[in-house]
């Protein structure tokens, strides 16, 4: 598999190689090994998750509170989604940047998201199910949600009609109320964060 940094410090994307045959088609999804050698940290799984959407729904921007945090490697598994990653570490160069990715079924095209990151998603097929590997167990009252729609992020979502979103995404606070709240984890915090983990890995 491929793993490169995206325009975002600490996103990465990861293309795997795809082996089809008669049969139809194989690929590794996922390597702790490569995947931390990447980040510089041990990646370890503590959660997965999947959800199911119908076209047009939109998800996200989705964060969770430092401490306890929860990177996440999301893959569309099916259908075909546009996927993208927000900074929200406050004090970081691209804070407030996001970077696109094109995930399919096909491809297996997968983001990383370190601590820190956001996440979201506009499902481009009826039934596009996302499958997330998180690196902590999910505390309830630590999830940020910051408005997928907000101007000033300006994610380009292109959209036709209006999205089908829950409440709470609907209801999710703009970047700079959500910075001036202290919701949101700063860049320093997550560099420690990052080190500490480095620290804790056996050598």
């Amino acid at each position: 598999m491929k793993i490169t940094e995206t325009s975002i410090r600490d996103a990465y994307r990861i293309h795997p190689e795809l082996h089809p045959d008669r049969r139809g088609r194989f690929h590794e999804a996922f390597r702790a090994g490569e995947l931390s050698a990447a980040i510089g940290y041990p990646f370890v799984v503590g959660q997965a998750n999947y959800s199911v959407s119908v076209k047009n729904t939109l998800r996200g921007i989705h964060g969770t509170t430092l401490p306890p945090g929860q990177a996440k490697l999301v893959t569309c598994v099916r259908g075909a989604v546009m996927d993208v990653a927000v900074d929200l570490r406050v004090g970081s160069p691209t804070f407030g940047a996001y970077e696109v990715t094109y995930q399919d079924e096909d491809s297996g095209v997968a983001v990383y998201l370190a601590d820190g990151l956001g996440h979201a998603f506009l499902a481009l097929t009826d039934d596009a199910c996302m499958n997330y590997l998180c690196s902590e167990e999910y505390v309830p009252g630590t999830m940020i949600m910051v408005d997928p729609l907000d101007p000033d992020i300006g994610i380009p979502w292109n959209l036709t009609d209006p999205p089908v979103m829950s409440d709470k995404d609907a209801g999710g606070l703009s970047l700079k109320d959500a910075a001036s709240s202290g919701l949101l984890p700063t860049y320093d915090e997550c560099l420690a964060h990052y080190a500490a983990l480095r620290a804790a890995s056996p050598s």
